[in-house]
C-alpha cells in the first residue's frame, strides 16, 4: 500500500470515528482495530458499553446498502446476523451489534466438534429454509461459478507459481470445470451464504450462533454451504466423519422439505464436487489476496486446500486427470514455496 493509500485509509478511520461520535449519545468512541475479512471492509470495536463494531465499507469497492438489507432479511427469518445499529451507506460507515470474539474455529477439537457442528448445521437448516428474494439474492449462475474457478490458472498457476499452461492443459482445466458446473446445476437451489465456515460463525453461550460475512449471499446449490463448513479451508476432519455428517444433514434437509429424496451416493458426489469447485476457487483466491491486496495470512492455508483438491479429484475417474496433472506439474512448484508444508497432513487438529 503506497503512502497516499495509507493516508486515505487513516482519514477514513478518523471520519468513521467522528461519524460514530455524532451517532452515539456517548460521544466519539475509541476504535480498536479487528482482524478483517478477505474483502475491502475494515472492522473496529468501540470502547463503549456495550461495545459495537464500527465498519469502514468503502462504497466504491463494496455495497454497504446490500449489507444492511441482507442483515435485516436474515434476521427477519431467524438467522442471527449482527443488528445494524446505524448506517450511512452513501459513505460506507456502519455500527453493528458486537457478537463477541468466540469464533467457531478456536473452539473446535475432537471433544467439542460433534456438539458445535450440530449447532451450526441446525443454523444452516434455518438459513436454507429462508425464501428467495430475487432482488437480494441473485442466482449463483454458471458464469459466476466458472469465473471463480478461472482465478486458479491466473493467480495460482501463473502469478504465484510462474507456470505457463499449454493448450492441452487449458482444455483439461475447462473440461474439469464443465464437469463441476454440471453437478452444481443438478442440485436443488437454496439460499447460499458463500462463506459458511468456522471463521464466520460465532459461538455465543446459551444463544443462537452469530453469522457474519454474509454480504455475498446468492441463490445456489444446496451442498455449497455444507461443503464450506465440513470441508473448511482452516481445519480438517476425517473423511468418514465428514461423510456421516453430510448424509445426516441430507436426511434432515429432506425431512424439512429442502431436499427431495436422493440417493446417498448422489448426494455425496454433489457434496464432493461442490467442495472441489470451492477449493479450486480458493486456490486462486488466496494467492490473489496475497499478491494483489497485500494480505499476508492466507498462503499458509493453501496446503490444506491442496489436500482437499487432490483427495476429492483423485477419487473420481472423471476428475482424476486433473488430480494427476496437478500432482505432476503444480505440486513440485508449490513444494518450493516458503509457505508450503506437507499437504498430506495439513489441517490436522490434535487434542
Amino acid at each position: 500500500m503506497n503512502e497516499r493509500s495509507i493516508q486515505k485509509t487513516d482519514t477514513r478511520r478518523t471520519e468513521l470515528g467522528e461519524w460514530a461520535g455524532r451517532t452515539l449519545p456517548t460521544g466519539t468512541p475509541q476504535l480498536l482495530p479487528l482482524a478483517g475479512d478477505a474483502g475491502f471492509r475494515r472492522y473496529f470495536r468501540t470502547d463503549t458499553t456495550p461495545s459495537l463494531i464500527a465498519v469502514d465499507s468503502p462504497p466504491e469497492r463494496t455495497n454497504p446498502a446490500r449489507f444492511v438489507a441482507l442483515a435485516d432479511y436474515f434476521r427477519r427469518h431467524g438467522v442471527h446476523t449482527p443488528m445494524v445499529v446505524a448506517a450511512d451507506v452513501s459513505r460506507g460507515f456502519m455500527l453493528l451489534e458486537d457478537l463477541g470474539d468466540r469464533q467457531l474455529l478456536g473452539l473446535l477439537d475432537e471433544d467439542s466438534v460433534e456438539g458445535l457442528y450440530g449447532e451450526m448445521l441446525t443454523e444452516l437448516l434455518c438459513l436454507q429454509q429462508i425464501p428467495r428474494s430475487p432482488d437480494l439474492l441473485p442466482p449463483y449462475s454458471r458464469e459466476l461459478l466458472q469465473t471463480e474457478m478461472r482465478i486458479l490458472p491466473e493467480w495460482l498457476v501463473g502469478k504465484l507459481l510462474g507456470y505457463s499452461l499449454g493448450d492441452e492443459e487449458k482444455r483439461l482445466l475447462e473440461d474439469t470445470f464443465d464437469l463441476l458446473l454440471g453437478s452444481a446445476a443438478e442440485q436443488p437451489q437454496v439460499l447460499v451464504h458463500r462463506d459458511f465456515h468456522s471463521r464466520n460463525l460465532m459461538v455465543r453461550e446459551g444463544e443462537r450462533p452469530g453469522v457474519v460475512d454474509f454480504q455475498d449471499a446468492v441463490w445456489g446449490p444446496v451442498t455449497y454451504d455444507l461443503a464450506s463448513l465440513l470441508r473448511d479451508c482452516y481445519i480438517r476432519w476425517p473423511r468418514e466423519q465428514v461423510e456421516k455428517w453430510a448424509l445426516c444433514y441430507a436426511a434432515t434437509a429432506e425431512s424439512a422439505g429442502i431436499l427431495p429424496s436422493v440417493e446417498p451416493r448422489t448426494f455425496l458426489r454433489w457434496f464432493d464436487w461442490m467442495g472441489l469447485q470451492r477449493h479450486i476457487k480458493v486456490l486462486g483466491l488466496f494467492p490473489r489476496l496475497y499478491l494483489r491486496d497485500g494480505k499476508q495470512g492466507y498462503l499458509p492455508d493453501l496446503p490444506l486446500v491442496i489436500r482437499y483438491t487432490l483427495e476429492v479429484a483423485g477419487r473420481y475417474p472423471e476428475l482424476k486427470p486433473f488430480a494427476d496433472w496437478f500432482s505432476a506439474e503444480l505440486l513440485p512448484l508449490a513444494e518450493r514455496q516458503s509457505w508450503y508444508r506437507d499437504y498430506r497432513t495439513a489441517g490436522e487438529r490434535r487434542r
